[in-house]
């Protein structure tokens, strides 16, 4: 059996349903959908204290990046060179292919990226620069056309270095415009702003519950709730590495859980008292100590398979091997967002510069899905074509057969005038008809 040494409740997507949230981004919703522009310049000077322009020109934008500082940029190109590789990886692991299943029926898939996307990158607490780079880029990779990205102002003041890295990831319109007005705008539409085909990027549980009722009027990335950490640790595993990885993800806010599943009593105990030791010095104390206070834990189990075996039940965002043989989790685990193997990566790498994506699930889902990458901007299309007669009256008779099991007599008829057609196959039906007709 486990033993808790510090123990928390665990979360699931439904506990997070909050009624007054629903019916405030519902109202919401509905005003933009009915007063469009006016609506959404309304919650902007209500919520963000906005009353500026929403989008962006080249010239407003070549004029706030010029207030950065250089190495800023270079770190920006930097760090999207490493998204686009990864990305641009993966799009080329997704092939068109064609078959031929029966001798002249040629069957086909394709990749075809949506039209036009939206990228929302949250700003309310930080500047996210990086979430740009994950959204835009991986739209821009996967061959979206137009990719309309949203960021708040950050206590009324445009955030330049969201605005550089939004820019140089291939943004094709730029607004400043936050929370469920800019979800909303983007999905539904307004006078200035046409919508777009999905919407991707994280943020507050208001966005969250936009982009949940959006669902189905336009696609989503996932449904996201508060950041999670997991680190899996053996016997030898550094204690402060530990410490400090865990109150990195901490910091994103106070409902987020941070947990250490370990093989070494000693251990936990030793992570335990440095994170005491290090939060009194976290500028991001108010968010990290709260969320360690009410959503840490440390677990101490018998051996690897059993922590794999529990690492796997949380289905956590983020989870860090800290063992002998880190990449054994590979085959041993199987549901989690991303997974960062040994004490030389950390999840802040996957945050900010590694280069693959960070809109990961949580809150359980990823049992059932993946994170954001570039075949979610993409719709894998089928195509159909027979060129061969006798193969289109083979299955025109078994068409025929197979539909009328199913009392589909309109179907078994489409089938049948094949079989007919190719085959000399005889149906009254048809003969019935034929007659009539003369």
């Amino acid at each position: 059996m486990p033993l808790f040494l510090k123990k928390a409740p665990t979360k699931s997507f439904t506990d997070t349903a909050q009624s007054d949230v629903a019916a405030r981004v519902g109202t919401i919703i509905d005003d933009i959908r009915a007063n469009g522009d006016d609506a959404v310049r309304r919650y902007a000077s209500q919520f963000d204290r906005w009353d500026g322009p929403f989008r962006l020109d080249d010239d407003d934008v070549t004029r706030i990046m010029a207030t950065l500082d250089p190495q800023v940029i270079d770190d920006i190109r930097f760090v999207q060179e490493q998204v686009r590789t990864f990305a641009q990886a993966q799009r080329d692991s997704l092939v068109d292919i064609e078959v031929e299943t029966l001798p002249g029926v040629h069957l086909g898939q394709k990749h075809v990226p949506v039209r036009a996307a939206g990228a929302y990158i949250p700003g309310g607490k930080y500047p996210l620069t990086a979430s740009a780079h994950m959204t835009i880029i991986t739209a821009k990779v996967a061959g979206v056309p137009r990719v309309v990205a949203c960021t708040p102002p950050i206590r009324g003041e445009i955030p330049a270095a969201t605005v550089a890295a939004m820019k140089l990831a291939g943004a094709d319109e730029i607004y400043i415009l936050g929370g469920v007005q800019a979800v909303t705008a983007m999905a539904v539409g307004t006078e200035t702003i046409a919508p777009v085909n999905m919407i991707a990027g994280p943020g507050n549980a208001y966005v969250a519950e936009a982009k949940r009722q959006l669902f189905g009027e336009v696609g989503i990335d996932l449904f996201a709730g508060p950041t999670e950490i997991l680190i899996v640790a053996d016997d030898d595993a550094d204690p402060f590495l530990t410490a400090v990885d865990l109150l990195s993800q901490a910091e994103h806010g106070p409902e987020s859980p941070a947990v250490l599943i370990t093989t070494s009593r000693a251990l936990g105990e030793r992570v335990m008292d440095l994170i005491e030791d290090l939060l009194p010095g976290m500028s991001t104390r108010d968010y990290a100590e709260p969320a360690w206070r009410d959503w840490g834990q440390v677990i101490v189990v018998e051996d690897l398979d059993e922590a794999y075996a529990l690492a796997d039940s949380f289905a956590f965002e983020h989870v860090q091997i800290f063992t002998g043989e880190p990449r054994a989790a590979l085959e041993k685990m199987h549901d989690y967002g991303a997974l960062f193997l040994g004490e030389n990566t950390c999840v802040s790498y996957g945050d900010k510069v590694i280069g693959t994506n960070h809109v990961l699930p949580t809150l359980g889902a990823a049992r059932y899905t993946g994170g954001l990458w570039v075949g979610k901007y993409l719709r894998t299309i089928t195509y159909q074509e027979i060129t061969d007669t006798a193969s289109s009256a083979k299955l025109g008779e078994v068409c025929g057969r197979a539909a009328r099991v199913e009392l589909f007599e309109g179907h078994a008829r489409s089938g049948d005038a094949r079989a007919w057609r190719h085959g000399g196959a005889t149906f009254p039906w048809i003969e019935d008809s034929r007659a009539g007709a003369r």
